[in-house]
């Protein structure tokens, strides 16, 4: 599962951010009672996305720091799931990060890595670090986890893209670097990218290909590149216009019906229950129950639809 939070961020000022609007009294008048209603929330939205057994890897983005992960998984509604985390401490003018929960008894943590990108464009702000955790899954099997917060598009799609090829580029030479040692790897990549399965950094830097394509081990696959023409189907509304730009790309390995490893019927979905929905009043249609609408509090879950899929593994 991955899931944009939108902005998770606790009541206490770091020192090192630019965090001021939620804080008490800031633009966003953020307090305690906000703070934990959005933690129970979050809570609900993973419990659902489960059903009858919880995610066994969750990826997040816009969290603040490790203290809202720790309330999360401590003192929400998942805190009897035995959840542990790894996160990024990104040097995000805006002070946000990602992170990814795993459940202990299902993916054994062998390795934490965290990449800061260095922006082609010597001006442009910090943004965050790219994460990568390395496990063991039930079966033995090595699989590798990377969470990502591509640049924003704040100023427009094509003044902001440079940063998100940046991001491209960093993610592919890693993911080079993987299939180096092991032309078979597992890898699962799961984030915000705030671009589109055909836009440049996903399509032609990252090489990520439709499912529908010839299959390939050591190839980037996108699990929603073949969906993106459907109506009104997307993770975020943005001027009345859908868009994917929470995505899961796959190594094709994982495609591969003989693999021990293996995504159920090759389907990732995206999470649009009726309690993360509320009626378009602009638009028309519907979009997703939101935390803030600008500086308006409206009670809600995030801005973005969380999306999952569901992982076959044979035991050993």
């Amino acid at each position: 599962m991955f899931y944009n939070v939108e902005n998770l961020f606790d009541t206490k000022h770091d020192s090192l951010k630019n965090d001021y609007d939620y804080l008490p009294g800031g633009f966003m008048n953020w307090n305690n009672w906000k703070y934990w209603e959005k933690q129970r929330n979050i809570g609900r939205v993973i419990t659902a996305v489960g059903q009858m057994q919880s995610p066994a890897l969750v990826g997040l983005c816009e969290i603040e720091n490790d203290s809202v992960i720790f309330d999360l998984i401590k003192r929400s509604p998942i805190r009897a799931q035995e959840y542990d985390y790894i996160a990024t401490n990104s040097p995000d003018w805006r002070g946000i990060d990602v992170a990814l929960l795993y459940q202990r008894n299902k993916f054994k943590l062998l390795e934490k890595n965290e990449y800061e990108l260095v922006r082609s464009d010597k001006d442009a702000r910090p943004t965050r670090n790219l994460l990568h955790a390395v496990g063991k899954v039930i079966s033995g099997d090595t699989l590798d986890v990377f969470v990502c917060h591509w640049p924003s598009r704040y100023g427009g799609q094509k003044i902001s893209e440079g940063g998100r090829i940046d991001a491209s580029q960093l993610l592919r030479d890693k993911v080079d670097s993987l299939f180096a040692v092991r032309q078979t790897a597992n890898i699962i990549i799961m984030g915000d990218f705030n671009d589109h399965p055909n836009d440049k950094s996903i399509f032609k830097v990252l090489k990520a290909r439709s499912i529908n394509y010839h299959r390939s081990p050591n190839e980037l696959y996108n699990m929603f590149f073949h969906r993106i023409k459907e109506r009104d189907f997307g993770t975020l509304k943005y001027q009345g216009q859908w868009g994917v730009l929470d995505q899961f790309i796959v190594s094709g390995n994982l495609l591969m019906r003989s693999n021990r490893v293996k995504i159920d019927d090759n389907k990732a979905h995206i999470f649009s229950a009726d309690f993360l929905t509320e009626k378009d009043e602009k638009y028309g249609g519907v979009h997703p129950y939101r935390t803030y609408l600008g500086p308006r509090y409206m009670g809600g879950f995030s801005d973005h639809y969380p999306i999952y899929m569901d992982l076959i593994i044979k035991a050993p």
